[in-house]
């Protein structure tokens, strides 16, 4: 219902109206602040974040001090991936990697418009996204499977060539009985620590890029990972 107010300014009138409700649902969206919100990431997916997140933390805090959490949380790590490595083929349509997944030059384009303030806002993953997540999911395969060879002597032989591989690169003047394979435990323990700390830079890269996308579409994507739900497309969104 609309109410109508008359003020009698002399011989004019002038009327004032507020809006009914069916007007103040059909005004813009920035106005209303009160946007319909849809489902994007399913628990699987919340789960399998977040879960990675503490993973991660408790292998790279434990990692000096507590070998067994060390490796605990390691293999939880290599559960997860290998969940969303399935995931990412059979699950809801946002966790697919065919839904979200671009090749190089969509890629590069979407990170030409983000540095000029222009990109589109995508209600999964953008291209930047997708990207840091494959990056994401092979350092943190290769973190895991260094780790797991190095927890066993026994298991670096499953990999002959290894040792030819890392040989020239980690010479052992000393020539004991133990020479070459302190060349190999050596280099893997290497890569094993360069893939941790390229974990964090990623990590932080994706951090960074998750708040410049808040900012930019004005949405918490932090809290939609915990919620699933985002706001509904709008004109010009990527669906």
């Amino acid at each position: 219902m609309t109410t109508i107010g008359a003020i009698r300014i002399g011989s004019g009138i002038v009327k004032e109206a507020t809006m009914t409700e069916t007007s103040a649902r059909d005004a813009p969206e920035k106005d209303v602040g009160t946007a319909g919100k849809v489902r994007v990431w399913d628990p699987l997916v919340r789960v399998f974040h977040w879960g990675l997140v503490a993973a991660f933390a408790v292998a790279w805090l434990s990692a000096e001090e507590l070998d067994t959490v060390h490796e605990v949380a390691g293999y939880v790590v290599a559960g997860l991936v290998a969940f969303r490595l399935v995931w990412g083929l059979v699950g809801s349509r946002y966790a697919r990697f065919a839904q979200f997944l671009k090749g190089p030059a969509a890629t590069l384009a979407y990170i030409g418009d983000m540095v000029r303030g222009k990109e589109r806002r995508y209600l999964g993953h953008n291209p930047a996204g997708a990207a840091m997540i494959v990056a994401l999911l092979v350092t943190l395969s290769g973190t895991a499977f260094t780790g797991w060879l190095m927890a066993e002597p026994d298991r670096v032989a499953m990999l002959p060539d290894i040792t030819q591989i890392v040989a020239p690169a980690w010479a052992d003047d000393d020539g004991d009985e133990y020479g070459e394979r302190g060349k190999v435990e050596g280099a893997l323990e290497e890569v094993h620590e360069t893939l941790a700390n390229l974990m964090l830079l990623l990590a932080a890269m994706h951090v960074g890029g998750v708040m410049l996308a808040s900012v930019r579409h004005r949405e918490n994507l932090v809290r939609a990972m915990v919620i699933g739900d985002k706001r509904a497309p709008g004109p010009g969104d990527i669906a």
